[in-house]
């Protein structure tokens, strides 16, 4: 017996559903293999080559190699063909690094090469057509999630950040992207949790309508970097606080804050957990609005996770939290970007150990 009870029309619905959620995860792990196996396998005369030859856009030989290297065939499989009209073609950016150049960070802040307590403060160099990913996911009306992929046809120098090895921070389109929104909303005093490279904390420190900003950060090395080496350069750095505390102690018991602006995860791996264990801190806050880095594409994990259940005809953790379903729209409403949100803080950790 099924875990949803629908009407026979409902049940076509769902299906379908099912089926693009099924698409969404293929295209994730075709873009997430690129990425992390050969982000650099195309190179500039390969995109030259084939635009000239084919009379083509620069971008769209790009996209066809890329597409290529995932392994598709469109001239043979139509599945391949609509995975490359539904994803890739909506997916792939070829990106101004001026925009990047012109970012008031990249502009104002020079970082010196340093390296202390495991921690690398300096720049690497996005080789031209190296591949990194370019905002969150893109979600359309019929329910794809798209990947969002981008490159520049030079190089660029991007300041980073990154702990024995594992980069934590670039100044990139990714991060500017992924930040926009969440500076636009900042107001009053505002509690950064997560260092980095400060960008956040620069970014809205520009703001009139931002009086102050704590920055919360538990490791006390990257601390040091930053006040050593970058806030010094902060023209508004007299709004600037740094404490070195425990995220969650710390969010526990904190009061006056307006906003607070959560990133102490690198991806959405590890971060959905620690997401979860923050939105059950917000009610001890109730006057403070709660950002947090990428949680378009957490949420769409979550949403990921209930169909997975759904399609495996089992009633796990999230369908358990979602609780009763009248029908098809309501399941829609529920596993929506808000509705994922508003059971966010009820959701059990377990489900981020999957």
């Amino acid at each position: 017996m099924s875990v949803l009870s629908f009407s026979s029309g409902d049940s076509r619905r769902l299906d379908g559903l099912l089926d693009r959620a099924e698409r969404n995860l293929q295209a994730l792990e075709l873009f997430s293999g690129y990425l992390n196996l050969c982000p650099r396998f195309i190179t500039l005369d390969d995109v030259q080559g084939l635009a000239k030859d084919c009379r083509l856009s620069t971008r769209d030989a790009y996209r066809l190699l890329c597409a290529a290297a995932c392994g598709l065939d469109e001239e043979a499989e139509s599945e391949d063909q609509g995975m490359e009209r539904d994803y890739f073609r909506p997916g792939i950016h070829e990106l101004d690094p001026a925009e990047c150049r012109a970012d008031p960070y990249y502009q104002t802040i020079r970082l010196p090469n340093v390296q202390k307590n495991g921690w690398r403060m300096g720049y690497r160099r996005i080789e031209p057509c190296e591949a990194f990913t370019a905002d969150n996911l893109l979600l359309l009306p019929d329910g794809r999630e798209v990947p969002q992929l981008g490159y520049f046809l030079e190089a660029f120098d991007a300041p980073m950040v990154e702990q024995d090895g594992r980069e934590w921070m670039t100044v990139t389109p990714s991060e500017r992207n992924t930040m926009l929104g969440d500076i636009a909303a900042a107001r009053g005093n505002v509690a950064v949790f997560g260092l980095g490279l400060g960008y956040y904390a620069f970014m809205v420190s520009q703001k009139p309508e931002v009086a102050r900003i704590t920055v919360i950060e538990r490791d006390p090395a990257v601390i040091a970097l930053l006040r050593e080496y970058i806030l010094p350069q902060f023209p508004n750095r007299q709004k600037i606080t740094l404490v070195q505390a425990d995220a969650y102690d710390y969010a526990a018991h904190m009061q006056g804050f307006d906003t607070a602006y959560v990133d102490i995860w690198h991806d959405v791996l590890d971060g959905v957990e620690m997401y979860l264990k923050m939105k059950r801190l917000e009610p001890a806050s109730p006057q403070t609005r709660f950002l947090y880095w990428i949680e378009p594409s957490m949420l769409a994990w979550l949403r990921g996770m209930a169909l997975m259940e759904i399609a495996e005809n089992e009633t796990g953790p999230m369908l358990q939290t979602i609780g009763p379903v009248r029908d098809y729209d309501d399941l829609c409403e529920k596993l929506s970007q808000d509705g994922i949100r508003r059971i966010a803080a009820r959701i059990p950790l377990e489900i981020a150990r999957r």
